[in-house]
């Protein structure tokens, strides 16, 4: 599908230069002097190298669609990722190399993921954005520390390290953001 330059947003998946990139930032610029662009960061999908490019209203580029359908994580068996299709059942294998690297750690058996594929390609996975996780180990409070401000480490059962409020002790579940690792809230359950 084409579209103009000036209207490329954020995690817009755009056939550049024979590449498919995903649009990390986009800034439009109205110059002084000259007529206005949009300043977009760009990603390479496959090989993960950055491009800053300019594009005018004028220009038109190719956006791509993905297909993302539902999985669920099974097993990592050395470098390839099995995931089942939750409604055929289907096995897919896919490579590690796909997986950012902030992401490994919160696949975990048994979890329901987002896989982007293109032309049978697996480009994407998307996990869920809040998962819940048991703390594993957690400093302890340190007096005199406000309650509003201070934040103490700690380690969930996965190994991650995440900051959390002095209150959270070893053993307590709570809900971390995958896609920064931060603390949201003690878990409901």
């Amino acid at each position: 599908m084409k579209i103009n330059g000036n209207e490329i947003r954020p995690g817009n998946v755009i056939n550049h230069k024979n590449a498919l990139w995903r649009a990390v930032k986009c800034q439009a610029v109205k110059p002084g002097k000259g007529g206005a662009f949009n300043q977009v960061e760009l990603k390479d999908i496959r090989v993960g190298t950055k491009l800053n490019e300019r594009f005018r209203a004028s220009e038109t580029v190719d956006r791509v669609s993905l297909e993302q359908k539902e999985y669920q994580y099974l097993y990592s068996d050395g470098e390839l990722l099995t995931f089942m299709d939750n409604e055929t059942y289907e096995q897919i294998e896919a490579n590690h190399s796909f997986l950012l690297e902030e992401q490994a750690p919160y696949l975990t058996d048994g979890i329901t993921v987002e896989i982007e594929s293109y032309e049978g390609e697996v480009l994407g996975v998307k996990l869920p954005e809040k998962m819940t996780f048991t703390i594993a180990e957690a400093d302890a409070v340190v007096k005199g520390q406000t309650q509003s401000s201070s934040y103490k480490p700690a380690i969930l059962d996965n190994g991650v390290k995440v900051l959390v409020p002095p209150h959270i002790e070893a053993g307590t579940r709570i809900v971390v953001n995958t896609m920064d690792g931060t603390y949201v809230e003690r878990a409901k359950d």
